[in-house]
């Protein structure tokens, strides 16, 4: 009998399947690093086009220049950000997304819309809310 080291793949297995609820998926991490308090803001900023550090610091209000500088590594360790170096007179650095970055952004800002369009509606239940419980 012989056996056949060719065999049809079987299928994906556990090791190769992105589950963002077991705890040591890449896609958790990923997720944990656009969702953060300053991901979303970072990468919907950047959704524009290519910008320099000092002026998405300032369109994200209340970033410190460290945060944005952690976030913004993050997100281009993950693939979500690329970081360019501009060979100019004094050189200067950009930020843009990459592919996966603006179908990530694209997602984010339908999100952002879905808020900033319900804030009357977020106030009013916040407002209830408190009612009843007295604050």
């Amino acid at each position: 009998m012989t056996t056949d080291t060719h065999a049809p793949d079987a299928g994906p297995t556990d090791a190769m399947v992105a589950d963002v609820f077991q705890r040591g998926c890449t896609s958790r991490h990923v997720l944990e690093s656009v969702t953060g308090r300053w991901g979303v803001l970072t990468v919907a900023g950047l959704r524009d086009g290519a910008v320099r550090f000092n002026a998405l610091r300032r369109r994200i209000d209340g970033v410190s220049e460290k945060m944005l500088a952690q976030t913004l590594q993050s997100l281009e360790r993950d693939g979500i950000v690329v970081r360019e170096v501009r060979a100019t007179i004094p050189p200067h650095v950009e930020y843009s997304l990459t592919p996966l970055g603006r179908r990530v952004a694209d997602r984010l800002t339908a999100l952002i819309d879905v808020l900033e369009d319900a804030v009357d509606e977020v106030t009013a239940s916040q407002r209830a809310y408190d009612a009843l419980r007295g604050a």
